[in-house]
């Protein structure tokens, strides 16, 4: 008889903790992550407090009009357009890994980015930290050229109804004491 409650309270226990662990596996499930996928107009021309926009390539995605992202469940990637005309209908590409671990763009001689990429507990929004690096031209110094280094926040959210992505950024470079911000705004073009 002694045997029979104890099997019956380590089976009401194991009971238990099998429920606890499968409603908990089932909350975690039911997080919906935001999905940029799509393809995307800028709303307005991209213009950034100060000229920051400078410190970007041409074909570099925070200068983009218009942005096509492909989502999958660990990365996404952002193709845009190169606006050079010596450059016949190509596009960049950039991937965002969602790991919180740092990459690297170069974009030639002296010039790119390291950026980590992370989304929000709810989901909502993903954020992007970069570090973008430049050797910039400082006129009237013995070593006229000096390297730069900005560092930038890009917070994503998309829309209530789906149609658009809002990403706040804010920048300071290593030269500076204010630190810019502007907002820019994607509707969704198909």
């Amino acid at each position: 008889m002694k045997n029979k409650r104890n099997l019956l309270s380590c089976l009401m226990i194991l009971l238990t903790g099998v429920s606890y662990f499968a409603v908990q596996a089932q909350q975690k499930n039911d997080t919906h992550r935001a999905n940029f996928s799509g393809e995307w107009k800028s709303n307005e021309s991209i213009s950034m407090d100060g000229n920051i926009v400078c410190i970007y390539d041409s074909d570099d995605r925070m200068r983009s009009k218009t942005m096509k992202i492909a989502e999958q469940a660990d990365f996404l990637t952002i193709e845009v357009p190169n606006p050079s005309p010596d450059v016949a209908l190509a596009t960049s590409k950039e991937k965002l890994v969602f790991d919180g671990k740092e990459s690297q763009i170069d974009h030639g001689p002296e010039r790119g980015k390291k950026f980590t990429v992370k989304w929000s507990a709810d989901g909502q929004t993903m954020t992007v930290n970069s570090l973008v690096h430049l050797m910039i031209h400082s006129p009237y110094k013995e070593n006229p050229r000096e390297q730069m280094l900005v560092s930038v926040t890009e917070v994503w959210k998309l829309s209530n109804d789906g149609k658009s992505i809002i990403v706040q950024a804010k920048a300071k470079a290593n030269s500076e004491e204010n630190e810019r911000s502007w907002t820019t705004v994607f509707d969704k073009a198909n």
